[in-house]
């Protein structure tokens, strides 16, 4: 059984209530109907009823009709989600009419309900930028104690099995903080290893990458990484971290040996922790395209929540990932 296949096996499982916002796009509909034929997941749609059920018979949707469908301008829990949202803004002037006109958004109503505890994870993105998605998510939701930073990974299913674990690998952060500090990336390195653990089922071997490999070049860029290392080796003792390291020396053995023989995991590591955004991006594209890898993701880490953002380009089997893989954050990964 391969990754996505088990992923989408334990979401069964667990049974979680997945938002979907975007609950008129075709792809979004086209998704649910499948994750409710096969029982991946509740599928909670928040639009008008009568506009989805128009778009579903559209598109001969058979299975729409199982999913639970809320009016985000008529709902039973409007006034109890509005009060929520006085009470947690109120230092921000937020007012009960502002509230209510809020929640017309189905974003923002996705939030209040994992927030009310009523959902357990959210999928957006196909017809919103990032910054739709994540506002209300930040305002709301939060992130985990401890965690300052939201940060997107990918796992990366490559068809060569030297690399990684038998071809599998952990890129991040490739999706959402420019130019995180010492700390920030330290707090990055561990909610990747634990996406590793709980999402790509890999015991994890961090590579903090930089252009240096133990104090190989002077930089105050390599001061950051090898800052960034010690925080997270004392923040999560029970995963290995290793950097500075340059590229080579995470992933091919006989250089990692050569440059840094005392390394529990140089030349071997399963998982690249970028120092930005920019070079993550930049990395995880090209392997996606010279190596015919699968990127899957990204994976949002560090909410209080699974809310998670998918590309405006993405496929109806790119929501159906992701909303498998939300399920299981939901199941207590996060």
């Amino acid at each position: 059984m391969d990754l996505l296949e088990n992923i989408k096996t334990n979401a069964k499982k667990f049974n979680k209530r997945i938002v979907l916002p975007e609950a008129w796009e075709e792809r979004t509909l086209k998704a649910a109907d499948i994750l409710i034929e096969e029982g991946i997941a509740q599928i909670y749609l928040t639009e008008n009823r009568d506009v989805v059920m128009r778009e579903a018979a559209k598109y001969g949707l058979k299975n729409i009709e199982r999913a639970v469908i809320i009016d985000p301008r008529d709902h039973p829990k409007k006034e109890e989600y509005a009060n929520l949202m006085v009470e947690l803004r109120k230092s921000k002037g937020m007012t009960k009419d502002e509230a209510i006109r809020l929640l017309g958004n189905p974003l923002y109503l996705a939030t209040l309900m994992i927030k009310a505890g009523d959902a357990d994870g959210e999928v957006a993105g196909a017809n919103n930028s990032t910054g739709d998605v994540l506002r209300p998510a930040f305002q709301y939701v939060k992130t985990i104690p401890g965690i300052s930073v939201v940060s997107g990974a990918f796992l990366m299913i490559m068809p060569d099995p030297q690399w990684g674990e038998n071809g599998l690998m952990v890129f991040a952060d490739c999706a959402v903080h420019p130019n995180p500090t010492a700390r920030e990336l330290a707090e990055i390195a561990v909610c990747t290893a634990q996406t590793a653990r709980d999402i790509a089922q890999i015991e994890p071997r961090v590579a903090l990458l930089s252009f240096s490999t133990k104090g190989s070049a002077q930089h105050e860029m390599v001061d950051k990484v090898a800052a960034a290392t010690k925080m997270a080796q004392e923040m999560a003792p029970q995963f290995l971290f290793d950097g500075e390291l340059q590229a080579d020396a995470a992933i091919v053995e006989s250089i990692g040996r050569k440059k840094c023989p005392d390394s529990p995991i140089a030349g071997r590591a399963n998982v690249l922790v970028f120092p930005s955004l920019e070079s993550g991006n930049i990395a995880y594209k090209l392997v996606q395209r010279l190596a015919n890898a699968e990127a899957v993701g990204p994976v949002l880490q560090g909410m209080a929540a699974p809310i998670n953002d998918l590309s405006r380009g993405c496929s109806v089997s790119d929501i159906v990932n992701l909303v498998a893989i939300t399920a299981n954050q939901a199941a207590g990964s996060f």
